[in-house]
């Protein structure tokens, strides 16, 4: 929480300087409140009081929980390009946490309901980069002025991408994307399915041509009358980078489930382009991550 406190002393205070409540100390309620499902400044006022001796663990609350009126007027009055900027140094410092290896899964999610009456029905879509290992979205792109991929190259231009592993679906494995991972520094496991039928063929020869022993990973769990276990295989891409003409590659990926659920089984094989070569486990558990 120290991160937001500091980040939000920098925010003009709009207010008379004789105002009851410390300006950080507000945005901080209110922050949590919109975390925890908060729509109005109303919420945000009722979330708090029940809360206040949860907050004074970290707050001084000199005047308890600010009442809705005071949150309404504070918001109304606020500087939202200097919020903005707040935000953004917040997330700065929080991409500072993420280490070499970490997963940023870019994904592209339909918002129902978020248009207007009167507006076009086609449900408006929008693009994040999610780090898997904080549970954090660390930027977020809308679609409206283009395709997701516009979008999502977009996004990785809004990230650090040095040292992490960025994953995709299929959609998202084209050469302008996978240039823009390399170039900035990161590696990629992206899905590969018959968007690209050359090099999908040519990933299934390379498989097809693994020895018997080829290293793998297994993976089973058991639940809710549902038995599933996953295999993981790695396996060189040779040349491939160059005659298809995607940089780094360097490896695929195979991962095959096979699925029993109350007595019926359903088989599944999905392959990724991988940059670099790694073990068949840390291959599935970044698959898993995305």
């Amino acid at each position: 929480m120290d991160i937001f406190l500091s980040a939000f002393d920098d925010i003009p205070d709009p207010r008379a300087d004789n105002a009851r409540h410390d300006l950080c100390e507000l945005l901080v309620v209110g922050l949590v409140a919109v975390l925890c499902g908060a729509t109005s400044c109303a919420e945000m006022a009722d979330f708090g009081r029940p809360k206040k001796h949860l907050f004074r663990d970290f707050l001084k609350l000199k005047h308890s929980i600010p009442s809705h009126d005071t949150f309404s007027t504070v918001f109304r009055m606020i500087d939202p390009k200097a919020l903005d900027a707040a935000f953004g140094r917040v997330l700065a410092q929080i991409a500072v946490l993420l280490g070499d290896g970490d997963v940023i899964a870019i994904d592209g999610k339909a918002l129902r309901g978020a248009r207007d009456k009167g507006q076009s029905a086609r449900a408006r879509m929008m693009v994040s980069a999610y780090a898997a290992r904080l549970r954090l979205t660390l930027a977020t792109v809308a679609t409206d002025s283009g395709g997701e991929l516009e979008a999502a190259l977009e996004v990785l231009g809004l990230i650090a991408l040095k040292g992490k592993v960025v994953t995709a679906d299929a959609l998202h494995f084209n050469h302008r994307t996978v240039a823009a991972i390399t170039e900035g520094g990161g590696d990629y496991c992206l899905a590969l399915k018959a968007n690209q039928d050359s090099l999908l063929s040519d990933a299934r020869s390379c498989f097809g041509k693994a020895l018997t022993d080829h290293p793998v990973a297994r993976q089973q769990e058991a639940g809710h009358g549902r038995n599933e276990t996953r295999t993981g295989t790695v396996v060189s891409a040779k040349r491939l980078a160059e005659h298809h003409e995607f940089p780094d590659l360097k490896a695929f990926g195979r991962i095959e489930a096979r699925r029993e659920t109350d007595g019926k089984l359903q088989t599944e094989t999905r392959i990724f382009a991988l940059s670099w070569i790694l073990e068949p486990g840390v291959f599935m558990a970044i698959a898993r991550a995305h």
